[in-house]
């Protein structure tokens, strides 16, 4: 009897805690609702050799330059297994149990690696990260190669679809 008030103190205190969590997501979502929108990848992609596949995870995508803002629509701030694919092209994320993400050449902006990001940090040059333009938002998406060796190949690769890309973000507009 002495033990069961702080027993549903606890319980009453974790479930607040998650419910505060949940509440903060979503308020996230509903900030964020025209920013995630993503394409389709097109049904072209289907029947085309792409000129990279590298398996691996993808980790989130986050507003540009600020690795802790996470975009919470279209489960695009939530971490999963996946492929990245380079095409002539468009670069594809296939994502396990989330939609692809379909990245034209043109709308990439940097390509470079990084340390971590949105809670997940790794050694040093340990992430692909991709900045590109989402609907008109400049987002990164990070990408955790399964060989570390992959890296550079996917780096050079990209770089060569897009040309413009830079290889570290842009300085801010003031």
């Amino acid at each position: 009897m002495d033990r069961l008030l702080p027993l549903s103190l606890l319980v009453l205190l974790c479930a607040l805690i998650f419910w505060g969590m949940w509440a903060g997501w979503k308020g996230r979502q509903k900030r964020q609702k025209g920013t995630g929108v993503l394409t389709p990848v097109p049904d072209r992609y289907e029947d085309t050799e792409s000129l990279l596949a590298v398996p691996g995870v993808y980790i989130a995508t986050t507003r540009m330059g600020d690795w802790l803002d996470r975009i919470a629509t279209n489960t695009l701030g939530v971490k999963a297994a996946g492929t990245l694919f380079i095409f002539e092209d468009a670069v594809v994320i296939a994502r396990d149990g989330a939609q692809d993400l379909w990245v034209p050449a043109s709308d990439i902006i940097a390509v470079r690696t990084e340390a971590g990001m949105a809670g997940k940090f790794v050694e040093k040059n340990g992430l692909v990260m991709l900045s590109w333009d989402l609907n008109g938002t400049p987002v990164d998406t990070g990408f955790r190669t399964r060989f570390a060796a992959d890296k550079k190949t996917v780096l050079d690769t990209i770089q060569q679809i897009a040309p413009q890309a830079l290889e570290e973000l842009p300085a801010p507009s003031a």
